[in-house]
């Protein structure tokens, strides 16, 4: 933290240089933030928790609490930096030190805040066995009972976990913070949040910063961008570790005899976490296209042994409940019955091209986890989406991308950067997800610190 003035049990008081927000009213639920106090285990930072209400449009009863840290300077000059994690899942809270630490220079100029989103962190969605189907992963493929239990525990209150409802909370953090306008850093899952907040509250926006982009229409549960990005992906990090063989053409030959897609997708998109080079994986998708797969099984089994993660740190409840309620399947949507969504999936498989999905193949594509949890999922009223055409507002936007990147490939980023206001792109070679807290690289960072302190 070095030269970062923080200031332990700072109150969360409006910032000097904020404008009030005259529409806010003083007895609507979220009006204000409790229980401030230096947080547990990182007293130089202030906790506290602000109250929201369950459904947004007040016809079910109930209340939720969010927890809230922020920095110390309260008086920042450019107002509060509200940074958004990923998942959907990840709490924000625990994140506090490590993210101020990788922006450091900027909060001599900001406020940062971090907030858990509704359904996360200590106050997660708790699904057992789905948790321990799917650890930390987006596409492992859980049991069916798991599905079924996660459903019935949450029952009809998983519909008030979309994004529209996260996007309604952050207004009333905005609110309670005392500010006009926000600026915005969302990784992942926290870009799409991100764009979200921008198409709804377009005057409260100051600037966004987009790190590993979610188009604002949302992923797609088939993976049609990415499955045809592992190519390239592959193809780079060869070329730059020197490797002789072709990955791409290996990978195609490997899923056509064994039909095992989904399993290398899967462990692709978790170890680049852990390796953007992708070491190793060359050598064993090419042994597996000759005829021995064992080397290749013996790292998709070692990731996943890597995979597993509490509900505190991604909720893997949360993330099913706003996937199902944001997404739009080959049946429709989570309002569509339950009858019918499999046969519409098993036409969607047939009509797929090889072009589509290759090096993959149509069954990787339609047998990924995060669409199957939501194909079982129970039938449940979902918000409507915004229009598909509309512009994020006309603010500063950065947008931030790694070239080895499979969980949000860079293709993602440049369909976002079509529905933006003169964007600022900046793709670091090398680098995979989540480019300002994981790259190697400093330029991602540099070009973040470049941008906010404008």
């Amino acid at each position: 933290m070095g030269a970062v003035a923080v200031v332990a049990g700072t109150t969360l008081a409006t910032p000097a240089a904020a404008a009030p927000d005259r529409s806010v009213d003083a007895h609507r639920q979220g009006g204000g933030i409790t229980g401030q106090a230096p947080c547990q285990g990182a007293p130089e930072f202030t906790c506290g928790t602000v109250t929201v209400p369950l459904d947004h449009s007040g016809r079910t009863p109930g209340n939720l609490q969010l927890d809230v840290a922020v920095t110390g300077n309260a008086d920042a000059p450019k107002g509060d930096l509200l940074f958004l994690t990923g998942g959907p899942g990840q709490p924000g809270v625990p994140l506090m030190r490590r993210i101020a630490s990788k922006i450091a220079p900027v909060l001599k100029d900001y406020r940062l805040v971090m907030y858990d989103q509704r359904g996360t962190g200590e106050r997660a969605l708790r699904c057992p066995g789905l948790q321990e189907d799917m650890g930390s992963s987006d596409l492992a493929v859980p049991r069916k009972q798991s599905i079924a239990d996660c459903a019935t525990a949450l029952g009809p209150n998983a519909r008030f976990y979309s994004t529209a409802d996260t996007v309604g909370d952050i207004d009333l953090l905005r609110q309670a913070l005392g500010d006009h306008r926000l600026t915005l850093d969302g990784v992942s899952y926290g870009t799409f949040v991100a764009e979200r907040y921008a198409l709804a509250h377009p005057a409260h926006v100051a600037r966004l910063v987009l790190d590993s982009v979610v188009p604002q229409g949302g992923y797609d549960p088939m993976d049609l961008v990415a499955l045809p990005a592992t190519a390239r992906v592959l193809r780079t990090a060869c070329r730059a570790t020197g490797c002789t063989t072709d990955p791409a053409e290996d990978l195609a030959a490997t899923v056509r005899t064994y039909g095992n897609g989904t399993q290398i997708l899967d462990a692709l998109t978790s170890y680049e976490f852990a390796d953007p080079n992708y070491g190793g994986v060359p050598e064993a998708l090419h042994e597996a296209a000759g005829g021995h797969p064992e080397k290749l099984q013996a790292f998709i089994d070692q990731v996943h042994k890597g995979d597993a993660a509490p509900a505190e740190a991604l909720s893997q409840g949360l993330h099913a409940a706003t996937l199902c309620a944001d997404g739009r399947y080959p049946w429709g949507s989570s309002d569509t019955p339950v009858d019918g969504r499999a046969d519409a999936l098993a036409r969607t498989r047939q009509d797929l091209t090889a072009e589509q999905t290759w090096p993959y193949d149509a069954a990787t594509a339609t047998g990924l986890g995060s669409l199957l949890v939501c194909q079982d999922w129970p039938r449940e009223q979902v918000p409507p989406l915004p229009p598909a055409h509309r512009k994020l507002p006309n603010v500063p936007v950065l947008l931030l991308g790694g070239d080895r990147d499979l969980s949000t490939p860079y293709e993602w980023l440049y369909q976002q950067a079509a529905l933006t206001h003169d964007p600022q792109i900046v793709i670091v070679p090398g680098a995979a997800h989540s480019v300002q807290t994981r790259a190697a690289d400093p330029a991602g960072r540099q070009a973040v610190y470049d941008f906010l302190l404008k």
